[in-house]
């Protein structure tokens, strides 16, 4: 589910970009692939959700398959460092770091 929520900020970033509601653009692609209609994109010149084969745009799907690889594994690679750290412990801030504070003196 968290892997689909982060796929669509690539529509919600077109629609933005080319001044449309991201919200209303997102509900209505939504409902286009749920009832079956796999090419269905964005037409940032119309507004409108309409079938992508259709208007002739189309994208290798090695590319796609290969940019949404290449990012899952860099995702799983920072998760795996992450793990690393937070089971040694972390780093440590230098020695006397986030002690308090000493006399400032007087400020009269």
């Amino acid at each position: 589910d968290a892997f689909a929520s982060a796929l669509e900020v690539i529509p919600t970033a077109l629609a933005e970009n080319a001044g449309l509601d991201p919200i209303d653009v997102l509900i209505e692609l939504r409902q286009a692939h749920k009832a079956g209609k796999k090419n269905a994109g964005i037409n940032v010149f119309t507004g409108k959700i309409t079938d992508m084969k259709k208007e002739k745009v189309l994208e290798p799907i090695r590319v796609g398959r290969q940019a949404i690889s290449s990012a899952t594994d860099a995702a799983v690679m920072i998760l795996r460092i992450d793990d690393v750290i937070a089971s040694r412990g972390g780093p440590k801030g230098p020695p006397g770091a986030g002690g308090p504070g000493g006399d400032m003196g007087d400020f009269e």
